[in-house]
């Protein structure tokens, strides 16, 4: 992940068109061996047993807050298939976006997933904070910024 956005900052930041078509060249079979990594990955994350899999929708950490208000939680399997499928639909370019745009969306998608990730291990501010301190992003802009699709299906399931 981490060498895929400093190579979409590389390609963004060269000045010659030439050079830059080439490094967005280089960067698809990165972004390809990506999601084939984490198609992986939420296929085997599928495979617990899903009382270890809720994610407390309560903003701070809780102990065992998503067994005390099982209907104030998620299931961090159905998260990680959504982001699989942004990630995925991003990748393929099904929107046909430009190289720039298509970074854009696809580096929504890889830091949402990454909030999802520490929200499931922490709490959603936790979360929330890792995300301004590390890429300077709100969690409101990181939801705005990804595809259509991954929004409405990720606010459903966060959101209830």
């Amino acid at each position: 992940m981490e060498n895929l956005t400093e190579g979409y900052l590389r390609a963004l930041g060269e000045s010659e068109p030439q050079r830059r078509d080439q490094i967005w060249s280089l960067l698809t079979t990165t972004e390809s061996q990506l999601t084939d990594q984490f198609n992986r990955f939420t296929a085997e994350f599928s495979r617990l047993d899903p009382s270890l899999t809720r994610v407390s929708r309560i903003a701070v950490g809780l102990p065992f807050a998503h067994q005390l208000f099982p209907s104030a939680a998620f299931d961090m399997r159905r998260a990680l298939l959504v982001h699989a499928q942004g990630i995925d639909r991003a990748v393929r370019n099904e929107a046909g976006r430009d190289a720039r745009d298509k970074a854009f969306t696809l580096s929504a998608e890889l830091f949402l997933m990454q909030h999802t990730c520490h929200w499931f291990c922490k709490s959603k501010t936790v979360a929330s904070a890792r995300m301004m301190a590390r890429h300077q992003t709100p969690y409101d802009q990181l939801v705005a910024s990804v595809s259509p699709e991954t929004r409405k299906a990720y606010l459903a399931l966060v959101n209830g």
